[in-house]
């Protein structure tokens, strides 16, 4: 409520005239209010510095927590009978989901993706234009005049449905780059596991074969020191112990490299390994051929997620398309307005029109039309690679199983028969250790290319996987889709 006194000596002098005026709150305050109310509403985000010193102290000190690694790989395949303790495929492809820090990345960024989405769906913001003027005029009401004027845009049509669908493509886009991440790092760690297990069983085939050297050597040294044999004779087999002993390290080293690796994937230091049991009990089972048929191919090819990203960057360019094709036509905006002029009130409105560039667009409609073309042949260069990756990864997997099949079944029974001859011989005194010694390495260098042989079956077999983005064989074959915490979530932008 405002009153006013006032002292009119015209019409009564010497008494004060009150008169109550109504209640009539100024443009002034009330956008005062307004902007109180808007800055009350603000979202306040707070600061979040990285500390890289502390992240990368945790980085080095990071460890495994195998317990809750198992708890993860049991419920990606429920039912499915799980290990005592430590680390088997399926537990590591658990810990890829939830652990890798490259992972992580990938899905934040879908996220990001979704809340893009989410913005896309926002209209226009509206400006507000206030405005005041000051006028030394006496036949004037009020020297002063106050107004506000506000320009809405229109967001609808062509535009907008242009903006939201390459913002939906976006998200999408994001989600086939996550599930290629996830690939990526489940080859890579697989291909440190075959580095590990192949080397173990390097180490001791090499033990052994080095072992054998060394006996093989004493007693042709024997043989020279009694004069039955020269001196020169001994060069073959010294040199042939010291590759087997450069081979049993490079062994070593792939262990080690192995372990490295899926520290890598995992995003923790070698050392959280230690003590950490890796499991594959039947990597020395041959694993089963697939049958690589024309439907097989062509649905790895369709579903791949490197070639569904080039479908969604196809749509997201033929979405800028009608972008701008919907330009062609004027955007239209509302301008209401409000203007006090010495208790004069005007509320203007009016309607103002963007029109198109002097070519109606051409322009970048043509320039959209030439991205949409090269996303099309993006397609076609995604399709020709898959297939090729597909086609080497079959043709290196039948090359490898060819190569275990004849060591199998030719090398290593004639040196396992050579060497059980050579047993039997020793012991009827029909040999000395030196020839025997020599049958015995034989056979142990057989099985050690037996084991190169199926180390190689075995990244072929991951790179054919790797190919046809899908796993062959092993624990991962039974994970439900469904409780994939990868594929969880909801996906509405």
């Amino acid at each position: 409520m405002q009153y006013l006194v006032a002292r009119s000596r015209a019409e009564y002098p010497g008494v004060v005239k009150v008169r109550r005026l109504n209640p009539k709150p100024s443009l002034a305050v009330l956008s005062a209010f307004g902007v109180v109310a808007m800055a009350g509403g603000c979202m306040r985000v707070p600061p979040a510095p990285v500390d890289l010193p502390e992240r990368a102290s945790a980085r080095v000190a990071g460890g495994l927590d195998v317990s809750a690694i198992a708890v993860r790989a049991a419920a990606l395949a429920p039912g499915t009978p799980r290990p005592e303790a430590g680390i088997d495929r399926l537990a590591l492809f658990a810990a890829i989901l939830t652990d890798d820090p490259r992972v992580a990345a990938a899905r934040a960024g879908v996220e990001a993706a979704r809340r893009d989405a989410r913005l896309a769906r926002k209209a226009a913001n509206p400006m507000l234009s206030v405005a005041s003027d000051y006028t030394n005029d006496p036949s004037m009401p009020a020297p002063w005049t106050i107004g506000a004027t506000a320009d809405v845009q229109l967001d609808f049509g062509g535009r907008r449905a242009g903006r939201i669908r390459g913002a939906d493509l976006g998200v999408v886009g994001a989600g086939y780059d996550l599930v290629e991440v996830v690939w990526a790092e489940r080859i890579a760690a697989a291909r440190g596991l075959v580095d590990v297990f192949a080397g173990e069983r390097q180490v001791a085939l090499g033990d052994e074969l080095v072992a054998l050297y060394d006996r093989q050597l004493a007693a042709m040294q024997r043989r020279v020191d009694g004069g039955e044999m020269p001196a020169l004779s001994l060069a073959p087999v010294r040199a042939a112990r010291a590759a087997a002993a450069r081979a049993r390290d490079d062994a070593r080293a792939r262990i080690v490299g192995g372990r490295a690796a899926i520290a890598t994937v995992l995003g923790v230091p070698v050392s959280a390994f230690d003590g950490v049991a890796l499991l594959w009990p039947d990597f020395d089972v041959v694993p089963p051929a697939p049958a690589i048929t024309p439907g097989l191919k062509q649905a790895a090819l369709v579903h791949r997620a490197d070639v569904m990203r080039t479908m969604v960057a196809y749509d997201q360019a033929e979405a800028a398309l009608r972008v701008e094709v919907a330009r062609q036509t004027p955007s239209i905006s509302l301008a209401p307005g409000y203007s006090w002029e010495g208790g004069l009130i005007h509320i203007p409105f009016g309607i103002a029109l963007q029109a198109p560039s002097f070519d109606l667009n051409r322009s970048a409609i043509m320039a959209a039309e030439a991205h949409r073309a090269a996303a099309g042949q993006a397609i076609e260069s995604a399709l020709a690679d898959a297939q090729g990756a597909i086609d080497t990864a079959a043709g290196e997997r039948a090359a490898a199983e060819a190569a275990l099949a004849r060591l199998i079944h030719e090398e290593l029974p004639q040196a396992r028969l050579a060497a059980d001859r050579a047993d039997a011989q020793l012991r009827l005194g029909a040999v000395d250790r030196a020839d025997w010694a020599a049958a015995k390495s034989a056979d142990a260098a057989a099985r050690l290319a037996a084991i190169d042989a199926l180390a190689r079956l075995r990244l072929a077999q991951i790179g054919l996987e790797a190919a046809l983005r899908r796993p062959l064989d092993g624990p991962e074959t039974l994970i439900s889709v469904r409780t994939d915490p990868a594929l969880a979530g909801d996906d509405r932008p």
